[in-house]
């Protein structure tokens, strides 16, 4: 047993490693399938992990036994690692364009801790560091550099709750191959047996790519600002309809293109947009051109269309330019983030998104990407992810958290609430931009700080 004694809110942690063991597929991984490889985009991506929490409050059902749940979710994501076989390979190197399906396993650390769950959902996002919770420290940037796909820590907390912490390296695959998998996971774990209706609808679908030479991402690594601050808005599912309207009835005046059918999403994202714009007009005392970037999923947009179960990145990096000061309305934001939406549908193949993305890189350099980036807002929509309906058998999580470092570039990240009723806007600015933010009058006639 490792213990580890850690200062967190004024009082000493103790956190202890119980066990820490391999867990491998449970049939060998057939000698056809032995090299899975990594697709154009896919190698893209720096050797980063994506970190998912998922919090489970002991409520006194007797199925929910802490004594049994390790043994249980050790068997079922063995099961689950015989549709998932590239999760239990290893990287040859961090560098290398193909997973070696060796099924070497994934990890699976079993941990207690003596702090309550709640306080861990409780601490803000900025204050949050929760890289003790997961297998290895593999949470985002993992330096050494590892050659895991995957690593899993069950985390027992003293109110007898638990936190399942699941990480995996972005170079195999996006939120939506996260979401997949630990769905197909649990579903084994509540169903018992990967041949039951509920279980098949999850099978992963893999795309077969053919073997290349490692492509090295163009893209120089973010410049890092220490003064950026990060706020939590809640925007109730109410309060979105009301902006939805505001927007539609603009566009109805003919200020502005007519827009069919904004989203929740779509909304949101523009008017976090303008928000931050303005706040950077009013600390600078003028106007400069803007982008927003957002990844966008391509499973539903390429030519031939793909399963949501896909297994990989399939992503696109959409850009929407504010190059004059005329152009800051909600309309006119929401109509142009779905102008350029509309322009990825139809993309031919996974090599082309590889090649717009290298080209899209290139543009930032060519410009100067440390300035670029400053003037860029980078929104990652995580709404409509499965990971708040994850159930192993003893019921749906009360939160699920990406436990992502803090970011070293202006954005928002948006999910879903707990209870459906709605988005939490994470926002990430610059402290000045922050306080003027924060204090807008229409962000706060929709929304609210959650502290």
């Amino acid at each position: 047993m490792m213990m580890v004694k850690l200062l967190r809110s004024g009082r000493r942690q103790l956190h202890t490693i119980i066990t820490r063991e391999l867990i491998k597929p449970s049939s060998p991984t057939p000698p056809h399938l032995k090299t899975y490889n990594l697709s154009s985009v896919d190698q893209l991506f720096h050797q980063t992990y994506i970190p998912l929490i998922l919090f489970y409050a002991n409520n006194g059902d007797c199925s929910f036994s802490t004594k049994h749940i390790a043994q249980e979710m050790k068997k079922s994501l063995s099961h689950s690692l015989t549709r998932y076989y590239p999760f239990a390979g290893r990287l040859p190197t961090p560098t290398t364009p193909y997973v070696d399906c060796n099924d070497e396993g994934v990890i699976f650390v079993e941990a207690k801790n003596d702090s309550q769950l709640k306080t861990f959902q409780d601490i803000t996002e900025q204050d949050r560091n929760m890289d003790h919770l997961f297998a290895d420290g593999l949470v985002c940037e993992n330096y050494p550099l590892s050659t895991n796909i995957a690593g899993v820590q069950l985390n027992h907390f003293a109110c007898g709750g638990v936190g399942v912490a699941v990480s995996m390296s972005h170079i195999i695959g996006d939120g939506s191959t996260l979401g997949s998998f630990v769905n197909h996971w649990a579903s084994v774990a509540r169903y018992g047996s990967l041949d039951h209706q509920e279980v098949l609808a999850l099978n992963p679908h893999f795309v077969q790519y053919p073997k290349t030479l490692h492509i090295q991402p163009k893209s120089p690594v973010n410049q890092a600002y220490a003064n950026l601050v990060t706020k939590k808005f809640l925007f109730t599912n109410t309060k979105l309809s009301h902006l939805k309207n505001k927007v539609n009835q603009v566009a109805a005046a003919g200020s502005t293109p007519r827009i069919n059918n904004p989203t929740r999403v779509e909304v949101l994202t523009s008017l976090l947009y303008k928000t931050a714009i303005t706040a950077a007009m009013k600390k600078s005392g003028y106007f400069k051109p803007s982008y927003l970037l957002m990844p966008v999923d391509l499973r539903d947009k390429l030519v031939e269309k793909l399963p949501q179960t896909t297994v990989g990145n399939l992503l696109a990096l959409m850009m929407v330019p504010t190059t004059h000061e005329t152009e800051i309305s909600l309309s006119a934001m929401t109509a142009e983030i779905k102008k350029a939406k509309s322009q990825l549908q139809g993309v031919q193949s996974v090599q082309h998104a590889a090649e717009n993305l290298q080209s899209l890189m290139s543009k930032f350099v060519n410009e100067g990407f440390e300035d670029v980036a400053k003037r860029s807002y980078v929104c990652s929509s995580l709404c409509g992810f499965p990971f708040n309906k994850v159930d192993f058998g003893w019921g749906k999580p009360t939160s699920g958290i990406l436990a992502l470092k803090p970011a070293d570039s202006n954005g928002f990240v948006l999910k879903d609430t707990p209870d459906g009723d709605g988005i939490e806007a994470l926002v990430i600015l610059e402290k000045e931009d922050m306080e003027i933010f924060q204090n807008d009058k229409e962000l706060l006639s929709f929304g609210n700080i959650s502290e």
